[in-house]
């Protein structure tokens, strides 16, 4: 079993940066692909950014494509969400997760973080 805790979140202008961070405990976190979603209020969770074990393969979802950097440290048990650019559309929670492989399928993703709010204002 591996736990997430996601940090790095906060109110930003439009055009601003922030680097989220999502750190877990166990061993095992090496093994996985990892990705990022967001959910708005009144929204599903979407799909953002996701990397194989290695860091090697990133995967992107078409709105942050350019904007969004995902990257992992596997020592420090970590992967980040670079966000540049950033969008009042952007504003949401946004968790990461755990998953087998480079996928995008919310359902397919296990061990979610308690998430981190992200507030862009215009």
């Amino acid at each position: 079993q591996v736990q997430l805790v996601e940090s790095g979140g906060g109110l930003v202008q439009a055009g601003g940066s922030l680097r989220l961070s999502c750190t877990a405990s166990g061993r095992t976190f090496r093994y996985y692909a990892m990705g990022w979603f967001r959910q708005a209020p009144g929204k599903e969770r979407e799909f953002v950014a996701a990397l194989t074990w290695s860091g090697t393969m990133t995967y992107y979802a078409d709105s942050v494509k350019g904007r969004f950097t995902i990257s992992r440290d596997n020592p420090k048990n970590t992967v980040y969400l670079q966000m540049n650019s950033l969008k009042p559309e952007d504003t949401a929670v946004y968790y990461c997760a755990t998953a087998p492989a480079l996928i995008r399928t919310v359902g397919e993703y296990d061990n979610w973080g308690q998430g981190t709010q992200v507030t862009v204002s215009s």
